[in-house]
Order: structure tokens, then C-alpha cells, then sequence
């Protein structure tokens, strides 16, 4: 990748501003779910990075580019009968759309993810109209398990989730 390097890094308060510049982004919040608010504010940043701080069962970093911060990655580790699965949620900046950022970080968080964590498989749903992170899944040897027909409402819009997974030992690391 030469000096375009992506990493992963913990959320720091000085991501606020940056965070709440990208984040507050229709095209970006169309395919994020809706507990996330639109418009995004400064001081929604403070809240969400407060929150990955203290939340021990999210494991939430930073994205950079070449050090630059550029979007958000997480796990949110399950519970109960669920406990050996992680579901996987990013986002990336629309000026960083493009570069195989998100393919990327999605690499290095499955990654630590098993390397870190005693999960069995890793998941995500991605909205029927996301062809873009269905093809990051797809790159990183994430299979599409099913689609959940009518399964999401967003925007009034009732749309297909596309669930993709990963088990640890189909995990081919670079």
C-alpha cells in the first residue's frame, strides 16, 4: 500500500470535532442505523467517544489514513447464547471514499477481533442499497449467509438486510 497506510487506534476527545464534521453526512447516515443521530453535532462526538471508553462490551476505534482520522470501526460483542459472535460496524468519510480504507480496516479489526477476543464468527447486516460494503465483506472472506427480506426501515424506506459473517477458522489473515 506503500504511504497509504491504514490503522486503527483508540478514540481520543480530539476526534470530536473531525468525527462530527465527517459523520454529519446523510449519505453516510443512510446506512447506518438510527441510533445514530442526523444531524451529527460535536456534542454527539463527545457522547459516542464518553461511550467507547466505558462500554466493555464495544470495542470501538478510529480509522486513520496516512494519520489522519477518516471514520470509525467497531465490535460489539454479544451476549447470552450469542456470546461466541461479534457484530462488526464501520464507516468511512465520504473524502476518503474510494482508497480501500474500509476493506482495510475491516482486515485488521477481524483480525483482532479473534486474536483477541473467544469468538467463533464475526457478523455484519448491510443494508440492500450498500453495494460498497458488501463488496468490503466479500474482500475480506466474509460470506453472505442470507438475505433477511423487509427487515430494515430506514429513511420510511423498508429495505433487505444482507448478513454477512466470517468464522474464525475460514480467517485467512495477510
Amino acid at each position: 500500500m506503500g504511504k497509504n497506510k491504514v490503522t486503527l487506534r483508540n478514540l481520543e476527545m480530539s476526534d470530536k470535532y473531525r468525527l462530527a464534521e465527517l459523520m454529519n453526512n446523510k449519505k453516510i447516515w443512510d446506512n447506518l442505523r438510527d441510533r445514530l443521530p442526523f444531524p451529527y453535532t460535536v456534542s454527539d462526538a463527545e457522547f459516542f467517544i464518553n461511550l467507547t471508553q466505558n462500554d466493555v462490551s464495544m470495542e470501538n476505534f478510529a480509522i486513520e489514513y496516512n494519520k489522519e482520522f477518516c471514520g470509525v470501526i467497531g465490535l460489539t460483542l454479544q451476549n447470552d447464547v450469542y456470546r461466541k459472535s461479534a457484530e462488526i460496524g464501520y464507516w468511512v468519510g465520504e473524502p476518503y471514499w474510494g482508497k480501500g480504507i474500509a476493506t482495510k480496516a475491516v482486515g485488521i479489526i477481524t483480525k483482532y477481533g479473534f486474536e483477541n477476543f473467544d469468538l467463533v464468527r464475526i457478523y455484519s447486516g448491510v443494508f440492500e442499497n450498500n453495494v460498497g460494503s458488501m463488496k468490503v465483506m466479500e474482500k475480506n472472506g466474509y460470506k453472505k449467509e442470507a438475505v433477511f427480506k423487509k427487515a430494515i426501515i430506514k429513511n420510511d424506506e423498508i429495505l433487505d438486510e444482507h448478513r454477512y459473517s466470517i468464522l474464525k477458522e475460514d480467517f485467512k489473515p495477510d
